[in-house]
């Protein structure tokens, strides 16, 4: 087992249930090939393969899905290898958001984010099994959104990966820029955030 992650993080870790779809494991190995290059992304399919999770970034299929637990080492493993610091993160939720087929297909009908509200739990369905995703307030006159994420956690630069990709979604469709900030975890469980946007 690699080093520097514990074996409680990877227990804790095999225990997610659900899915996610072969395209956001692509995407985030994209990412890896991005900045790293080749021999990053072998370091880390070397690592990923060493905890008993082999996947390949060329054998991914974008629509099959995959266990959520893999995702879960994934980000455990992009971690501990590259240490991506705020910053980097923020850059890897707006590289998520470009090369996001899913964003790619709901951009045409994002006219406004009235459309954005009513279609944002199906959006988040096309890439995980589990999880709600929620619109809880949009207020446009007073310029701010509130959304919801129930019942899903994976790891902390994973929500804010997730915060830094929602913002992006509402700056396409605001055409202004948006200042994103996590409120709270709801009902103080892990598993709850909001997030307040405003534009």
């Amino acid at each position: 087992m690699d080093q520097s992650i514990s074996k409680e993080e990877l227990d804790k870790a095999s225990l997610a249930i659900g899915e996610v779809r072969g395209l956001g494991m692509k995407n985030e190995m994209e990412f890896i090939l991005k900045e790293e290059g080749p021999e990053g992304l072998e370091k880390f399919e070397q690592v990923m393969d060493k905890l008993g999770f082999p996947i390949k970034y060329k054998e991914i299929k974008t629509m099959n899905f995959y266990p959520l637990s893999m995702y879960v080492v994934a980000l455990l493993v992009m971690d501990n290898l590259f240490h991506y610091d705020n910053e980097k993160i923020q850059e890897k939720g707006e590289f998520l958001t470009k090369v996001s087929l899913v964003v790619r297909l709901y951009l045409k009908n994002f006219v406004s984010l009235k459309k954005v509200a009513k279609d944002v739990s199906k959006m988040w369905r096309k890439y995980y099994t589990i999880g709600d995703f929620k619109m809880m307030e949009l207020d446009e006159e007073k310029r701010y959104g509130i959304i919801r994420l129930e019942n899903f956690y994976l790891h902390p630069f994973h929500i804010e990966t997730l915060k830094v990709y929602f913002r992006a979604i509402v700056k396409m469709v605001v055409k202004n820029e948006v200042v994103c900030e996590e409120r709270k975890e709801f009902n103080g469980d892990e598993k709850n955030h909001e997030f307040l946007f405003k534009w």
